[in-house]
């Protein structure tokens, strides 16, 4: 059962992580778009990486399963351990940062199934949030390079 756990775990702390990364890799390339471009491309991204997103809680759950699982005091349990605060903050990094910039480009946005499920969990968000920003999360186009979403001066 040890075996079969750790497996699934790897699986799904694999999409996880590829899903992150895809967000930082494309995020040169999304900041050259003008403006307009930038702001219609952000909701073609949401169906397929909210139920690719679901692979986070999972992983999170089961490397905690696997705390319970692996012999306390030993070199894995401890690595164990590692891995669940990296899979921890990454979780709260996602809800704290990236979930309400989410809401703020697909406020005007008809979502349905999995996707308008997802996002009624805002509240918790903002909840979670230290702070709420007013405008929207993209610099001006047209003036050169734009930096937009979280990352914005703006």
């Amino acid at each position: 059962m040890l075996v079969t756990v750790e497996v699934l775990t790897i699986v799904l702390v694999a999409i996880a992580t590829a899903l992150a990364l895809a967000h930082a890799l494309e995020l040169p390339g999304k900041l050259r778009l003008p403006r307009d471009v930038y702001q219609a491309i952000q909701a073609i991204y949401y169906p397929g990486f909210t139920i690719g997103g679901a692979a986070e809680p999972a992983a999170l759950l089961l490397t905690a399963a696997l705390l319970f699982l692996m012999p306390s005091g030993t070199a894995a349990f401890w690595l164990t351990v590692g891995a669940f605060a990296g899979l921890l903050a990454m979780h709260a990094a996602y809800w704290i940062l990236t979930h309400p910039v989410n809401n703020f480009w697909l406020k005007d946005t008809q979502l349905g199934g999995t996707g308008a499920a997802f996002s009624l969990s805002a509240p918790l968000a903002l909840l979670l949030s230290r702070t709420r920003r007013t405008g929207p999360p993209c610099g001006t186009a047209g003036s050169g390079p734009t930096l937009c979403g979280p990352f914005s001066a703006s």
